[in-house]
This record gives C-alpha cells, sequence and structure tokens, in this order.
C-alpha cells in the first residue's frame, strides 16, 4: 500500500488561485515582502534562464527535441516550473512547486522594472519571455490550453465535433498543416477574426460569419501575439513608475545592475598574472582577443592614444588576462610617448587611472573587467572611440570590411551579419571565435570577453595553460601601422585639462564597475 499522496505537502494561502495554473500572463504583480537577499537572486536565476533561452533560440530550431529537452534541464536546474502535469488544474499544488510558481511570478516582475527602462531592453526582454512563453504553452495538454484561455478570458472554445464534420472540407482547404485524415484528431477553436488577422492576412484558417477556426498548433500564435501586446504595454506602464522606484537607495543600484548584470565567472582574479609578457600582445591579439579587443589594440597601435572609454575598457580586460600593474604601466606609457604625449605628461595624467584599475588609488578597490552586457549597454562610444562593442556599435558595411580584412570567409560574414540583425550580439561574437578558430560549435555561451580569451587559449594551447613565451618581439604589425598612419588628435589640449576630464569620467566610470 503506497501513501505518497497522502504525504505530500499542500498549500492553501492567498496565492493558491494566483499559482493554480503552472502559466500566467503576469497580469496581476505580487504584493507580499521579500527580502533583498531573495530579491536579487530570483531576479540573477530569471536573467540566467532568458540567457539560456537566447542562446539556445540562435543554436537550434525552436521547440525542437534539444532545445525543449536543454530548455527543461535550464529551468530545472534553476528551479522555474519545467514540467506541467496533468493535475495543474486543482485547487491544492504542492509545496515544491508552489515555490517554483512563485519564483517565476516575482521574479518576472522584478526584471520588468530592470529592463524597462530602454527600448533595445524592452525588446530584449519581451523576445525572451515570449519565447519562454510558447515553450511552456506548447508542453500543457489539450485540456489544460483550454482552461488557461478560460482562465485569462480568451473565449477561445473548442467546436463540436458535429460542427467539425459539417466544415470538413473547408477546414482542410483552408488549413495547412490539416488533412482529412489528421483533421477528426484535431481541436479547432472557433475565435473572432479580430483576433487573429495575422492568421486572416496570411490566409491560413477558414472564415466565417466574423469568425475564424483555428487547429490547435495554430492556436499559441493568437496568444503569443496577446501576451507580447499586453507585456509591451506593462513595460510601458513600468517605465514610467521608475522615478518612484529609482528613489528607494536599495532597489535603484540593484536594479541598474540587472539590466547590465553578468551572470558568469568573476575576472577580476588574476589566474595568469606574469604569465604574459609584453612581447606576446601583439600575436595574442591576432590570434585570441575578441573583435572589440583586437579593435582597441589596433587603434591604440596606429595612434598612440585611446580616450578614456577605451582605456578602460582595454585596460582592464589586459589587467584580466594576466598583465601585472608594473606591466600595465610599461605597457601605457611606451605606447602613449610614442605619439604626443611625452613621460612626464603620461605620469601626470595618465598613471593616477592606470593605478586606480588595479585599486592603488581612490577607492581601493579592485575593478572587474567590463563583461559583454557592460561593453554593448554602457557608455556608447562617440566620433573618434574605439571601445564598445563592434557587432553592436559598428555599421554593417563597415563590420563586413572588418570581418573581410580579418579573414573571415564570406559565407561566415553572412552568418554573422543575420546574427547582428537580429540584436544576437554575443552570438556574433561567439560565431567569430568558431570561424575564426576552425570550430564546428563552441562548447560555451560567450558572455565576456575575458571567457573568449581563455576559450581560445584552450582551443589554441590544447586546453593547457598559458606559458610565457620570451621570443624576440614581432613589431611588424606595429611597425607597418605606424608607418601607414598619422598620430591621432590629443584627447585634450594639455595635461590640466585632460587629468580634469580623466577625474570627471573617473567617478562616473566607477561607481558600477
Amino acid at each position: 500500500m503506497q501513501f505518497s499522496d497522502r504525504k505530500r505537502k499542500l498549500i492553501t494561502s492567498p496565492h493558491t488561485e494566483l499559482y493554480a495554473h503552472a502559466l500566467q500572463f503576469y497580469g496581476r504583480p505580487p504584493l507580499e515582502n521579500i527580502s533583498l537577499s531573495e530579491f536579487e537572486t530570483f531576479a540573477v536565476d530569471r536573467l540566467k534562464l532568458l540567457k539560456a533561452i537566447e542562446n539556445l533560440g540562435v543554436s537550434y530550431v525552436k521547440l525542437s527535441d534539444d532545445y525543449t529537452k536543454k530548455l527543461g534541464i535550464e529551468s530545472k536546474n534553476l528551479n522555474f516550473p519545467y514540467r506541467l502535469e496533468a493535475d495543474d488544474k486543482k485547487s491544492q499544488i504542492g509545496s515544491s512547486e508552489y515555490e517554483k510558481r512563485r519564483k517565476d511570478h516575482i521574479s518576472h516582475f522584478i526584471l520588468r522594472l530592470a529592463y524597462c527602462q530602454t527600448e533595445d531592453l524592452r525588446r530584449w526582454f519581451i523576445q525572451q519571455e515570449v519565447d519562454l512563453f510558447r515553450y511552456r504553452f506548447n508542453d500543457l495538454l489539450p485540456q489544460q490550453k483550454l482552461e488557461f484561455l478560460h482562465r485569462n478570458n480568451l473565449q477561445y472554445d473548442t467546436i463540436s465535433v458535429e460542427e467539425k464534420k459539417a466544415l470538413q472540407e473547408k477546414l482542410v482547404n483552408s488549413s495547412y498543416a490539416v488533412s482529412g485524415i489528421t483533421v477528426e484528431d484535431q481541436d479547432f477553436y472557433k475565435v473572432p477574426f479580430q483576433d487573429a488577422l495575422d492568421l486572416v492576412r496570411t490566409r491560413k484558417v477558414y472564415l466565417k460569419a466574423g469568425y475564424v477556426y483555428i487547429p490547435h498548433q495554430d492556436i499559441v500564435t493568437i496568444v503569443l501575439n496577446d501576451f507580447r501586446t499586453k507585456l509591451s504595454k506593462a513595460l510601458a506602464l513600468t517605465a514610467r513608475s521608475l522615478p518612484a522606484v529609482h528613489s528607494d537607495e536599495r532597489l535603484q543600484p540593484l536594479l541598474n545592475h540587472l539590466s547590465h548584470a553578468y551572470v558568469g565567472q568573476d575576472y577580476s582574479i588574476q589566474k595568469n598574472v606574469g604569465k604574459i609578457s609584453l612581447e606576446q600582445i601583439d600575436s595574442l591579439s591576432g590570434k585570441s582577443f575578441p573583435l572589440c579587443m583586437r579593435q582597441l589594440h589596433q587603434a591604440l597601435r596606429e595612434n598612440h592614444h585611446l580616450r578614456h572609454g577605451g582605456r578602460m575598457q582595454y585596460g582592464l580586460f589586459l589587467k584580466g588576462i594576466g598583465l601585472s600593474l608594473e606591466q600595465a604601466l610599461q605597457f601605457w606609457r611606451l605606447e602613449f610617448i610614442r605619439g604626443k604625449v611625452d613621460a612626464d605628461k603620461f605620469d601626470k595624467a595618465y598613471a593616477y587611472s592606470i593605478r586606480h584599475m588595479f585599486g592603488r588609488e581612490g577607492k581601493r578597490t579592485d575593478y572587474t573587467p567590463y563583461s559583454c552586457m557592460k561593453v554593448i549597454l554602457s557608455n556608447l562610444p562617440s566620433q573618434g572611440d574605439h571601445h564598445g562593442c563592434p557587432f553592436r556599435h559598428s555599421d554593417p558595411e563597415l563590420l563586413k570590411q572588418k570581418l573581410q580584412f580579418y579573414k573571415v570567409s564570406p559565407s561566415g560574414i553572412n552568418q554573422i551579419l543575420e546574427l547582428v540583425k537580429g540584436m544576437h550580439y554575443q552570438l556574433a561574437c561567439q560565431k567569430y571565435f568558431e570561424l575564426t578558430h576552425n570550430i564546428e560549435e563552441a562548447s560555451f555561451s560567450l558572455n565576456h570577453p575575458n571567457q573568449y580569451f581563455i576559450e581560445s587559449q584552450k582551443v589554441l594551447g590544447g586546453g593547457k595553460d598559458i606559458k610565457r613565451e620570451m621570443e624576440t618581439p614581432q613589431r611588424s604589425q606595429e611597425s607597418s601601422a605606424s608607418r601607414g598612419s598619422t598620430a591621432a588628435p590629443d584627447a585634450a589640449a594639455n595635461s590640466s585639462q585632460d587629468l580634469a576630464e580623466m577625474t570627471e569620467e573617473l567617478d562616473c566610470f566607477f561607481q558600477d564597475a
């Protein structure tokens, strides 16, 4: 005799009705109190889930077996609803499932606050949430789908067997995925035509007396459109309330961090300090630097100067790959004095910011190399700047020329440009990695420039640690660049102006670094 069902812990609370179904439109915001620790944990876990959805959506056909299997595993690992049980319609649910649904509900609204701030953030958030909703809706049983529609006042009722038989020929002729054999086994929904304009416009459904008859596999299109519209409006309303939210000193830094959040390895710990020599940097930039850092290195070699945004992005990256403070000071000093900055001016105007990066000045904070999200979303480059993400901030034609110069194949360039067009900038960089390292598919999801470097060294070195190579410096690239270009104008007219600019920008850059 089994007693497992009797031992099952059941939840009854004011939220029972809200969480009675594993899927929801997130129409009612959570009203309970939670700790800041739980607030951040929920938000970061959902962000990990949405980033996994983005990566899977490009690597696999959406809703394919591999896609659904991997997304199910990711949902399970992060403790989100991942398998919808047949008894979801019951008013009482187990405590474990209740906590998953509660986490799903609260985390969605937290990320609404973080991702309503700009058009780019809203667009990304909506796309990933729609893909998550599609996955979950398609995982429902037919009866669960119908219950969900009724719960959300979507009056899409299935037609009777008699009506289906009477309209069988019309349904088969109007629905491309329906045949005379399969029509008997499918549910059809009778929906007001104005709720299915996309399907009417493309003539994929049967229209009669102001109603369309939609086969069950197409009803998700209607539901997704409704979900997308509701979420878009909700984000716009949330954006209006941001001033009130930002007045809370506890929440503002958390929300600002989430919209630029990096949820991977911490590259502030210099595991390879001292293993990189200055003579290696030119060679490494061509083999193991991501395009953003390769671009900065080339601009520095050509112009013997970088503006503050470039110095910060590239300087912290070099710190992350193993350059010590002494090496960094030597590297920047040698390059800058090749231009219009003498050694005395460098020590007065630039050395401070380098020591600041390593936590030797100011707040004594050991600053972390920028993640891909920070590079993409923070401190957008202007004319004369070289920092930022080439896949996000470069003109497509200029990006194409750059990829051609770096010997990327025409088909590879097309693949990258398609990803850029779809605003999958990190995936475009990952594709660049695969093409330049001659591998079929990367075994990681790229989220950080320093991650790119480490993975590159693993591929090139067979997984071994970086070894210091004290070889004769190969400066052909530097020499040819110096002969073929003129030094760029200095960032400031004199030392005092440059120092003032640097100090002002340091405060801005370091407060969230």
